[in-house]
C-alpha cells in the first residue's frame, strides 16, 4: 500500500492597504474561503485581509510550520520583497477560486 501524498501551504494575505497574514494550512482553497468570511474579532475580518498574494507548497508538516514562523519573524520589508518577487502587482492569486 502507497503511502499517501501530503501538501501544506504557507500564505501570506494581504489587504488593499497592504496589511499582511502569514498563515499555514492542508487545503489552501478551504482557508482562503474562510479568510473571505470576515469573521468578527479575527485580524483578517478586522481589516479586510483576504487577497492571496504569496504562496509556498511543502510535502512535509515539519518544513511548513519553520518556514512559516520564519516568515512570521521577518520585518515587513522583507515579507513585501518576497511577495514582489513573484507577485509585483499583488494580484489576487485565488481570484478565479
Amino acid at each position: 500500500m502507497a503511502g499517501r501524498e501530503y501538501q501544506f501551504f504557507v500564505y501570506i494575505l494581504g489587504s488593499r492597504s497592504r496589511n499582511l497574514y502569514v498563515g499555514l494550512t492542508n487545503n489552501l482553497r478551504r482557508r482562503v474561503v474562510e479568510h473571505r468570511e470576515h469573521r468578527p474579532g479575527s485580524y483578517t475580518g478586522l481589516y479586510n485581509v483576504d487577497r492571496l498574494v504569496y504562496f509556498e507548497r511543502f510535502q512535509y508538516v515539519r518544513s511548513a510550520i519553520a518556514r512559516e514562523k520564519e516568515l512570521k519573524d521577518w520585518n515587513r520589508a522583507l515579507k513585501v520583497e518576497l511577495i514582489e518577487k513573484v507577485n509585483p502587482a499583488w494580484e489576487d492569486l485565488a481570484a478565479e477560486w
